[in-house]
């Protein structure tokens, strides 16, 4: 049986997609807006709104607004710019509005998937916007399908909104606790109905979510990047286990769960966030100072220049750099406009690609001993890369350090991971890794080294599921 290492040099080999292949990839952005004038328009307001999210998934956009007590959505596949224009904004009237960009972790990336979903019924209709995964979700769409209630997706998402739907009749806050409760995994949902605006953060807080306010309204978010893009003010995170409801007359808030422990997903500030945003009153561009110093601190390396992977690895690297001594320099260039994958069918156009995707600044690196930080490695296959052309472009030595511990297991909370025996880490020894990578050397932060920089402690605790295995719930496969 070959091993990762010798797979990952086997897909080199035969053009697979590649491009972003060694990153654990986004899940979703949620958006919602409430606006308190009727005459105004929430739709324009959720398009930046998405835009400002969508380093959190680049597959499809969607926005649903309600507009005298109907709701309509557009939503396809691409990037938000490629969905929406000033057109498709101006058929969306309505004073509240939610929308949403995808990633597939749970369904396929196909249009039927794309959210919002909107469920339109006897008493009313409600549009859905999720982000994270149910792990209960196969359960649940079998027992609705045996109640004889149809679904036009793959999507756990659907499942959310079928549920609601379902005991709508108790009256939404009912309807919305009832869900909650039976849905398990890791959620941050917002709900547009024909009068409210609806948020809700799973017991944990696994995927986060916050409160901003507008002039006259209100507004929904998986990050306060998204709130500043829009002009609001970041009121503060919806806890977790938390269900807020937005209407015209007050903003209700209700507790659906007991109090659990806290464990926000740590990749939110090593990767996925921007390092614009502040999530459960963590800075997370703040934190990845904190893990380069502590990395620094960790597994220093004499060396003449540091510098980091575009974009998460930048700010480590400048603390690595505080830490050290060592010089800081923009020494990779990253393209902004090459697209997520790409196949290269042969040797030659391959190593093209990885030029566009990645270019050296050659006077920065030629003859030094470099530090490269990058914030994980999950395939191996960009270190490698990125190994080969900073020798081409004349580095001495090239040591790279990773802020954050391996990634050894899969993500079950809305994280698209590859299987086990693809991450590198799993089976493979650090002395293994650098050898395959072709560095000098190679150090991870420690675990311990991450919380701090997470400012962990009794109350502010987080899910290390792919570094250590141990999830906050439980799931199929997995112990406890």
């Amino acid at each position: 049986m070959k091993s990762s290492i010798e797979l990952d040099e086997d897909k080199l080999q035969h053009g697979v997609c590649l491009s972003d292949e060694d990153k654990l990839h986004e899940e979703c952005g949620v958006f919602g807006v409430f606006l308190n004038d009727p005459a105004r328009d929430a739709s324009s307001l959720a398009y930046y709104g998405l835009l400002s999210l969508q380093h959190r998934g680049q597959e499809s956009a969607g926005i649903a607004a309600v507009h005298e007590k109907l709701i309509d959505c557009r939503k396809g596949m691409g990037l938000v710019g490629d969905v929406f224009n000033s057109d498709t904004i101006a058929q969306l009237k309505g004073s509240a509005a939610v929308g949403h960009v995808r990633y597939s972790t749970a369904g396929g990336s196909l249009i039927e998937n794309a959210q919002p979903f909107v469920s339109r019924f006897k008493l009313g209709s409600i549009a859905v916007a999720h982000n994270g995964t149910l792990t209960n979700a196969d359960v649940v769409r079998e027992l609705l399908e045996d109640a004889g209630i149809g679904f036009t997706s793959s999507s756990d998402s659907e499942v959310i909104v079928n549920l609601i739907a379902k005991n709508y009749k108790k009256g939404l806050e009912k309807a919305l606790t009832d869900t909650i409760k039976f849905i398990k995994g890791s959620y941050a949902l917002v709900v547009l109905t024909d009068d409210a605006l609806v948020g809700a953060r799973d017991p944990n807080g696994i995927r986060p979510l916050c409160l901003g306010k507008l002039n006259g309204g209100w507004v929904l978010a998986s990050e306060s990047c998204a709130i500043d893009a829009v002009g609001g003010e970041f009121v503060r995170d919806i806890e977790p286990g938390e269900l807020i409801i937005i209407n015209n007359e007050d903003v209700l808030s209700f507790s659906f769960s007991e109090k659990t422990r806290r464990a926000v997903c740590s990749f939110e500030y090593v990767y996925f966030a921007r390092p614009d945003s502040i999530i459960d009153k963590i800075d997370v561009y703040g934190s990845r100072i904190r893990a380069g110093e502590i990395l620094g601190r960790e597994s220093a390396v004499s060396a003449d220049l540091v510098i980091g992977v575009p974009d998460s690895g930048v700010p480590a690297a400048i603390g690595y750099g505080r830490a050290t001594g060592t010089l800081f320099g923009l020494g990779i260039v990253k393209s902004k406009y090459v697209g997520r994958t790409f196949i290269a069918p042969d040797q030659m156009t391959r190593e093209k690609a990885v030029s566009v995707k990645h270019n050296v600044i050659h006077r920065e690196v030629r003859g030094k001993r470099v530090v490269i930080i990058d914030d994980s490695i999950v395939r191996g296959t960009t270190s490698r890369r990125l190994v080969s052309i900073l020798r081409n472009a004349g580095a001495k030595e090239v040591h790279i350090r990773i802020c954050s511990p391996p990634v050894r297991f899969p993500c079950y909370f809305g994280i698209d991971t590859p299987h086990r025996k693809d991450l590198i880490s799993n089976g493979n020894s650090v002395t293994e890794l650098c050898k395959s990578l072709g560095a000098d050397s190679l150090a991870f932060i420690s675990v311990e080294g991450l919380l701090e920089s997470l400012d962990a402690d009794e109350d502010r605790s987080y899910c290390l599921g792919c570094f250590i295995g141990e999830y906050p719930i439980p799931v199929s496969g997995e112990t406890e």
